[in-house]
């Protein structure tokens, strides 16, 4: 009987998941950054270590969960921006 060798989890893939779930909840836009960051980062370790270390679906876990609250947060931001400016010419063109 022959023992597979252990692989021991990338670290970064971790963080990249632990601050994406974060961005979620308790740092919305800091916690979505720092997942992207570290997600990409846990990737390129992951490929460069030939099988040495595994944790690629945490990495890409963390990955869609940073970049869709990063998509969230400016596409809300625009809908804010389009709302107030919307009432602003509003106002301006009708407000007599």
């Amino acid at each position: 009987m022959n023992a597979a060798p252990l692989r021991q989890t990338s670290s970064l893939a971790v963080i990249s998941l632990v601050f994406g779930i974060l961005g979620w909840t308790l740092l919305p836009f800091l916690g979505s950054l720092v997942a992207v960051v570290c997600g990409h980062m846990a990737r390129g370790e992951i490929r460069r270590s030939q099988g040495a270390l595994d944790g690629d679906g945490m990495a890409v876990a963390g990955l869609v969960l940073g970049y869709l609250m990063i998509g969230l947060t400016v596409l809300s931001l625009m809908a804010i921006f389009l709302f107030f400016g919307g009432l602003l010419w509003f106002a301006t063109v009708f407000g007599h």
